[in-house]
């Protein structure tokens, strides 16, 4: 299938899906996240496909969110309506690929910010450029409290979560990776060929017991309360939409913030 905002390309049993908003630094539209969610379903479906990597075009991996659409579809959406539209489109679909059957790898280069941070992290193994950083500034720049998926501190531990998402401040890729975050770090000219290289070795096993690996394994996490936790922090979020900090920062003008979460 083609997709207006997703590029797709098949390496043997490998799928590379590309977010591809360049100029927008692959800002997440409702077009796009709908375009994602599909584009996982037909490789989950396909038995051709054993691994899939998740990147994006041009200099950045996802600024997040796309928030001029959000300032000019949502802004005034009531809290009924916000929270079904979140609860579908960021974390019911966040969720779908931190479920996906097959191994997954995030590549990602430039800014991985907010709605980026979140859909990387969503995925098995994360692959970065040297110029990757990671961030979630939203409780500075729209008084949310963090984003909707909470995944920050099941992927770098508390005390860093809690100083990135406190100061809405960055991580190096060679930081994330120092903390386990990231599993490799390669010069962004060789970030594509990296990402292949793993994800085509990964292909080498036989499917089925890589599933019940990846099973297992998110079992594990499962077991330390890991879908409770991220289903009590959009509980959460939802609540922060109602804040004096949300409500200055939406009549200011949501779209403001994106310049800010991108540098």
């Amino acid at each position: 299938m083609a997709y207006d905002t997703l590029a797709i390309e098949d390496h043997g049993a490998v799928r590379r899906i590309l977010l591809a908003r360049p100029a927008q630094r692959n800002a997440q539209s409702q077009q796009m996240l709908d375009e994602l969610v599909d584009a996982f379903g037909a490789a989950g479906r396909d038995e051709a496909v054993r691994v899939v990597v998740l990147g994006g075009q041009g200099e950045h991996f996802s600024a997040g969110h796309d928030l001029k659409q959000a300032q000019a579809e949502r802004a005034n959406f009531t809290v009924e309506q916000r929270w079904a539209y979140e609860e579908l489109r960021y974390f019911d679909h966040s969720l779908r690929i931190w479920d996906f059957p097959k191994p997954t790898i995030a590549q990602v280069q430039g800014a991985c910010v907010a709605g980026g941070f979140m859909i990387a992290n969503m995925c098995d193994l994360v692959v970065a450029g040297e110029s990757a950083f990671f961030s979630d500034p939203v409780g500075h720049t729209l008084g949310a409290a963090a984003t909707e998926v909470l995944i920050h501190p099941w992927v770098m531990g508390a005390r860093k979560a809690k100083e990135l998402l406190f100061t809405g401040g960055k991580l190096s890729a060679h930081e994330a990776h120092a903390i386990g975050m990231v599993n490799r770090v390669v010069p962004d000219a060789a970030l594509g060929e990296a990402a292949l290289a793993l994800a085509q070795q990964i292909a080498k096993a036989p499917p089925f017991g890589l599933r019940l690996i990846k099973r297992s394994i998110n079992r594990t996490l499962d077991a330390q309360g890991l879908r409770t936790a991220l289903a009590a922090h959009f509980d959460t979020h939802q609540l922060s939409h109602l804040s004096e900090g949300f409500l200055t920062a939406r009549d200011r003008g949501l779209a403001s913030a994106i310049q800010k979460k991108a540098d």
